[in-house]
């Protein structure tokens, strides 16, 4: 198992009720987990997000998350 720090932004909150405003969770997942793995636990439609950070760089989706990682993810944004 990996342990990974994840940060929610947005509406996607709502995927982790208890999560708090600028909190972040450690969660662990299985070693050779990506982050569309990740994604796809946590329940998040895939096109709801827009912005995927892996210690602060922009991801591709089938990156190979590490132990230790500090992943963000940010919805899509609709307005205008």
């Amino acid at each position: 198992m990996i342990e990974i720090e994840l940060r929610l932004f947005g509406d996607l909150k709502r995927f982790l009720k208890d999560l708090q405003i600028y909190e972040n969770r450690l969660t662990q997942f299985n070693d050779d987990s990506t982050i569309r793995d990740t994604i796809n636990t946590l329940g998040i439609p895939i096109d709801e997000t827009r912005i995927i950070l892996v210690n602060g760089r922009p991801c591709e989706l089938d990156v190979v998350l590490q132990d230790g990682d500090r992943l963000a993810i940010f919805p899509m944004i609709v307005g205008g």
